[in-house]
């Protein structure tokens, strides 16, 4: 059974840093494509960041804007995200996806496998 467990979160103030991690077990890590996403109070699910199994990564346009890296170790079967810049507007649970299929996507349905998310809280 594939499980991601994410950590890092927690409260900063606006303009910090936060670092996230996400770590996999009980499937082969290095073949899934890898994603962030967010979820806000009464928001639906926005994608992040995602990294394909050769290291390359795409972002939200809408509000990363170079604040945010993803990365991915395939030794330790881990992906992170490195935040940056913190606004208040990115409060959220932070989620962590794999994806069988090849390819990014920006759409939480096509995720195979999720985490159970981690809190961070940014204020003003």
């Amino acid at each position: 059974q594939v499980q991601l467990s994410e950590s890092g979160g927690g409260s900063v103030q606006a303009g910090g840093s936060l670092s996230l991690s996400c770590v996999v077990s009980g499937g082969t890590f290095s073949s899934y494509v890898m994603a962030w996403f967010r979820q806000a109070p009464t928001k639906e699910r926005e994608f992040v960041s995602a990294i394909t199994t050769a290291g390359h990564s795409v972002h939200n346009v809408d509000f990363v804007n170079g604040r945010f890296t993803i990365s991915r170790d395939n030794t330790k079967n881990t992906v992170y995200l490195q935040m940056n810049s913190l606004k208040p507007e990115d409060t959220a649970n932070y989620y962590c996806a794999a994806r069988l299929r090849q390819s990014t996507s920006g759409d939480p349905r096509s995720y195979d496998y999720w985490g159970q998310g981690t809190q961070v809280t940014v204020s003003s």
